[in-house]
């Protein structure tokens, strides 16, 4: 029968998760029907939870085989080649790790959102459904009310007043039947409140889970894209308490990525097993409660299959035509007689046309229209947008595992990478000038190196003579200063050209400026062979 449907059909991945293995605790094999209160199937769903857990073990444990092999495996730090490929790998690590996080933190926030439309779709659907059974409950029982206590009142009334007729005590007896008959078709429907359905306390705590649900997914996509960030900021920056504090929070964020994908695939496989065949579903959970006539009319409602509430409603609209003809009799018989019955009789009339209303509202109510509507709309809004949802928070787990994996990788190696950049930093010569720390060196020996240096100075009055050459003795104060910097003071105080050549000194030469290029290429050739080679250009 339900494959003669066609107004909903289950989406291909519903059918694809349907056919996952259903295995419980034992490692025994379930059948894929959904009984949420079968143990055995309870089983199967924290079976695939557990898979994921499984998945964290390895995943860790492939993260610690990784770290003992770095830290054990130590490379020749001193070869030069074999530092480029390392930080290089670092680099591209986390540009990799970057980019899975932002796509992973992408498709969670689809994922999220898909997965509340189809949570709130559901909840309308079930508060809409509950304000059509409250609406049928309220008017059978208003009309019931009515007709047993205001009718049956004024009928007493009557009775009394058309004592001395016995034609119209019999009238009277004959609405009673009636309205005792509309009673009887009325106590046949069925009672939704005594049947424990209350389908707006279902909806309400079902909203209140996927808010919580919703908000802690929110979180932990925030987290992952903080963290990621954060963790770019520290190679960046090459901060050893960054990268400490972000591993540290990495292997957190890993375990809530797998913890998230077992709960996503065991809720996206439970919720399958009830869309792959929702009507029988509903059937099995109903049938103790509710006639099965009456679910089916509402699950499947078709022109073809009978109302089971006709006979009800066609009772009830017989009986009250044939009380307002009765009453039109009265009032056109009876109040010439017996004026002081006009008002029991038109409050009577007044009851009937209300009543009839009442009819009008419970058959447009009663139709299986609206309900199933309702119930179409949850099952599109549950199977589709909700399950979709799911698997897309179940990829967002596994791009967000595996991105975490890549950046808890990386940061060992670029720790490694730092402490090795700031060993060389301190293994750098302090003998050579262009060494900062060459700055803090003594007076005296500034003072001592300066007499053995060639001034360039000198140079400048190339046409006098050669004793010219060797600058004046200049006052040297014992102020921490390199003969780097008395020459560069000497010839304008801009360090940014070096003035002295570098006689004697095994560091590569730096920039002159222009003018002594100029000074130097004015040289005469008897100056150039007298000092040789110390001043080629």
């Amino acid at each position: 029968m339900s494959s003669a449907r066609v107004d909903y059909i289950a989406p291909w991945w519903t059918y694809w998760l349907h056919n996952f293995p259903h295995i419980n605790l034992r490692f025994q094999p379930v059948e894929h029907t959904f009984l949420p209160e079968d143990a055995n199937y309870q089983q199967t769903l924290i079976f695939l939870a557990c898979v994921a857990a499984a998945g964290l073990g390895l995943n860790l444990l492939g993260l610690a085989i990784y770290l003992s092999c770095l830290c054990c495996c130590r490379r020749d730090e001193e070869e030069d080649e074999s530092k480029k490929p390392n930080s290089c790998c670092v680099t591209w690590s986390a540009v990799a790790a970057g980019l899975i996080c932002c796509i992973a933190v992408g498709v969670g926030f689809y994922g999220n959102s898909e997965t509340n439309d189809g949570v709130y779709q559901l909840t309308y659907s079930l508060y809409n459904a509950n304000h059509t059974l409250g609406g049928v409950d309220n008017l059978v029982a208003n009309t019931m009310g009515s007709m047993e206590s205001g009718l049956t009142q004024h009928l007493a009334r009557l009775d009394e007043i058309f004592a001395a007729r016995g034609d119209f005590v019999q009238t009277l007896q004959f609405m009673q039947q009636m309205a005792d008959s509309i009673i009887k078709q009325l106590l046949g429907l069925p009672d939704w409140e005594q049947l424990n359905i209350d389908l707006a306390a279902l909806a309400t705590e079902t909203a209140r889970i996927e808010h919580y649900r919703w908000l802690t997914y929110l979180l932990i996509l925030i987290l992952d894209l903080i963290i990621c960030l954060v963790a770019c900021l520290g190679l960046a920056k090459q901060s050893r308490w960054l990268l400490t504090t972000m591993m540290v929070f990495g292997v957190l964020t890993l375990i809530l990525s797998w913890a998230s994908l077992g709960a996503d695939i065991a809720a996206a496989v439970g919720t399958s097993d009830f869309c792959v065949s929702p009507d029988k579903v509903i059937m099995n959970q109903t049938r103790e409660f509710i006639n099965s006539d009456i679910v089916h009319y509402y699950i499947y409602c078709s022109q073809t299959l009978p109302n089971p509430f006709q006979q009800t409603l066609t009772v009830f609209q017989r009986s009250l035509t044939t009380m307002q003809i009765q009453i039109q009799g009265l009032l056109q018989f009876a109040v010439p007689l017996f004026p002081t019955a006009e008002r029991d009789l038109t409050s009577i009339q007044r009851l009937l046309n209300s009543s009839e209303a009442s009819l009008h509202q419970l058959t447009a109510l009663l139709d299986c229209r609206g309900l199933n509507k309702d119930y179409l709309d949850a099952l599109m809004g549950v199977c589709y947008d909700g399950v979709e949802g799911l698997l897309y928070l179940c990829l967002f787990s596994l791009l967000a595992s595996s991105a975490f994996t890549v950046m808890l990788c990386a940061i060992p190696r670029a720790w490694r990478t730092i402490a090795n950049r700031e060993r060389d930093y301190d293994d750098i010569d302090e003998g050579d000038p262009f060494n900062p720390s060459a700055r803090r060196m003594t007076g005296h020996t500034s003072s001592g190196t300066h007499g053995n240096m060639h001034s360039f100075c000198s140079y400048s009055s190339s046409m006098g003579s050669q004793t010219s050459l060797h600058p004046p003795a200049q006052t040297v104060s014992n102020a921490p200063v390199s003969e780097y910097m008395n020459q560069a003071a000497l010839f304008g105080g801009n360090p940014r050209y070096e003035n002295v050549p570098l006689i004697g000194r095994g560091s590569p030469p730096p920039s002159y400026s222009p003018t002594m290029r100029a000074t130097y290429l004015s040289m005469t050739e008897d100056q150039l062979r007298h000092f040789g080679n110390d001043f080629q250009a």
